[in-house]
């Protein structure tokens, strides 16, 4: 199991312009196809904080894509997305994609979140699993929010990766992986408790007293074991570069296999990421 996270130090923190789990094209395919996983949850939340057509809805730390197409879908033609991404591969891949979707209501941006200061008047603010990255995620809404009309949205879904661990301990190759997974987050500063920390967030950018909710997709699949071997593979160099041991898991290319069959095996079922969501108006 990995160790307790030792305080951060300047080496060990993820740098503000990278993501975690890496800009490869295998780390794209798995980013999408959890995407589709997600993007249920994603669209009642959306519905829920009224969004529709004809909006104007900034996402922000868009990806590859698929947020934002699910919401120019929403909002329809007469919509508009802008989607902020700092990773040009990654904004390459998702206007490639919308053009391939025939999604002509999306307007990518370039951008560092830090620095991004909108220059319009949105109906909406959203994002997916971006919060947690940030070094200061108050500083972010404080900065977005006042370009949300009066009775918009502000509308995120973050990780809480305690039920993640929780509802698979009983499966010691899979806690192994959940354990490791949780200890390499930790220690290069990203929230693994940023889900449940979105209602002091929003309160502390200013904003009203969000809604909440959690969901959890349960099964036992061979999307759920591929998912998880795969995002082990992204991490890797950050395992390394911490000085961590992948030696437990064994061997990383027959990874997935043995953890299908361990589920298998136990007739149980494993989470998918919970994915705990937050809304207010403003």
């Amino acid at each position: 199991m990995v160790s307790p996270a030792p305080a951060l130090s300047s080496s060990s923190r993820l740098p503000s312009h990278q993501y975690l789990l890496g800009n490869s094209e295998v780390e794209y395919d798995r980013l999408i196809r959890q995407a589709n996983r997600l993007a249920p949850v994603s669209e009642r939340l959306f519905r829920d904080a009224g969004i529709g057509p004809g909006q104007r809805v900034l996402d922000l730390g868009s990806g590859v894509g698929d947020v934002a197409m699910l919401l120019a879908r929403l909002v329809g033609p007469s919509g508009k997305i802008v989607a902020v991404e700092r990773d040009p591969r990654s904004l390459d891949r998702a206007a490639r994609r919308a053009a391939v979707a025939g999604l002509r209501n999306i307007t990518f941006v370039e951008a560092d979140l830090m620095e991004f200061a909108p220059d319009a008047m949105f109906d909406a603010v959203v994002g997916r699993w971006i919060l947690q990255f940030l070094p200061d995620p108050v500083a972010i809404l404080r900065a977005v929010t006042p370009a949300v009309r009066p009775g918009g949205a502000v509308a995120f879904q973050e990780v809480s990766f305690a039920p993640f661990m929780a509802l698979g301990a009983h499966l010691p190759l899979w806690s192994l992986v959940t354990s490791l997974h949780h200890g390499v987050a930790e220690r290069v500063g990203v929230n693994t408790e940023m889900g449940p920390g979105l209602h002091q967030t929003f309160l502390a950018a200013g904003l009203p007293m969000p809604h909440m909710r959690v969901e959890i997709e349960l099964g036992c699949d061979a999307d759920f074991t591929q998912n998880l071997a795969d995002a082990t593979i992204s991490i890797l160099p950050h395992i390394e570069r911490l000085h961590l041991s992948v030696e437990p898991l064994g061997d990383l290319d027959t990874l997935e296999r043995r953890l299908a069959d361990e589920v298998a095996a136990a007739h149980s079922v494993v989470p998918w990421f919970p994915l705990v969501a937050a809304w207010c108006r403003v």
